[in-house]
């Protein structure tokens, strides 16, 4: 799966076919190969090489966040959603200590008394709670956590219009 980042300062310069292709097809249906940027490149017409360095161009520009696996929420190891209560003049570096976590799937601000929130996943409960642990101690801030009661699928893919200019 890849995240797309789709802010709009984004679409500035046009996407090449390859580009487009790279971004729209592959969302959902990820080769699960040994090779899967060759298959990528068999089926678009070009080189394995070509689809790394491409994938590699788009995540530096900021148009793709990550490409890697997702995973059905505690299958594999633990997971929690997460949140704090920050001092707005505080908010960008407790999220900057935030993301130092490389457990840490993505946060995001909201308008809330609880302003911070991220998604973190760990190999064990044990590890969950450690991290949790040390990024209270590390903010001087509490961390509320909200593991999972009931599991809801969520789609994080969509298709992109290339039509309208982007």
């Amino acid at each position: 799966m890849m995240n797309l980042n789709t802010e709009e300062s984004l679409s500035k310069r046009q996407l090449n076919s390859l580009e487009k292709h790279l971004l729209n097809d592959f969302q959902h249906g990820f080769p699960l190969v040994s090779r899967p940027y060759k298959k990528i490149a068999d089926e678009l017409g070009t080189t394995e090489e070509t689809v790394i360095d491409t994938l590699n161009r788009l995540q530096q520009t900021g148009y793709v966040s990550r490409v890697g696996a997702v995973f059905r929420a505690n299958s594999i190891g633990a997971s929690t959603l997460a949140a704090m209560a920050l001092p707005e003049e505080e908010l960008e570096q407790v999220a900057e200590l935030v993301n130092e976590y490389s457990e840490v799937n993505h946060n995001y601000q909201r308008e809330h008394h609880y302003n911070l929130w991220f998604v973190l996943t760990a190999s064990d409960e044990h590890t969950l709670n450690a991290i949790l642990d040390d990024i209270e101690h590390r903010t001087g801030h509490a961390v509320m956590y909200l593991p999972m009661i009931e599991d809801f699928h969520i789609d994080l893919g969509f298709d992109l219009d290339f039509d309208s200019g982007y």
